[in-house]
């Protein structure tokens, strides 16, 4: 998204200048005086925005906070995160048995965090409430045999005459 904001920003150039009267020479020095400020700026870092590394993370100059989740919920975690707009980094911390991941976000961002793993902790408690596919195909399943069962057995009393 940035490259496409810059891609416009090249194309489009606004000038406004306050004078009585405009000539060819004012107009010069408006003009250079913009470019040059573009050609200052062109050299500034590009800040990354999402999923990034710690040390892109690290150049947005805002303090940093971070918290921690499992390998499971990585993936889900970066979907909500996007959706808030969140800068983020991951970080794999194997000094345990048990590695652990660490989520970094700027401080400014704790708000949006917090909101998106509410929304992240809310999906996570619906999935785990709703039974899983394969649980209610085996249970349909095994249904369906009783039930086949049971006519078997009618059937086989009506053909005796035991069935009322």
């Amino acid at each position: 998204m940035n490259a496409l904001q810059e891609e416009i920003t090249q194309k489009t150039l606004a000038l406004c200048v306050e004078t009585g009267k405009m000539t060819a020479q004012l107009l010069q020095q408006a003009m250079k005086k913009v470019l040059a400020d573009m050609e200052k700026h062109k050299n500034d870092p590009q800040l990354h925005h999402g999923k990034q590394t710690l040390r892109q993370l690290m150049k947005h100059g805002a303090g940093v906070s971070n918290i921690e989740i499992t390998d499971q919920n990585i993936k889900a975690f970066s979907a909500t995160a996007k959706k808030y707009g969140i800068d983020f980094a991951l970080k794999k911390d194997t000094t345990g048995e048990i590695p652990r991941y660490l989520v970094f976000f700027k401080g400014r961002d704790a708000d949006a965090v917090t909101a998106a793993f509410r929304e992240f902790s809310a999906k996570n408690l619906a999935k785990e409430k709703k039974p899983s596919i394969r649980k209610r195909l085996t249970k349909a399943k095994e249904q369906t045999k009783r039930q086949n069962l049971e006519r078997g057995e009618k059937i086989k009393n009506r053909d005796r005459g035991l069935e009322r």
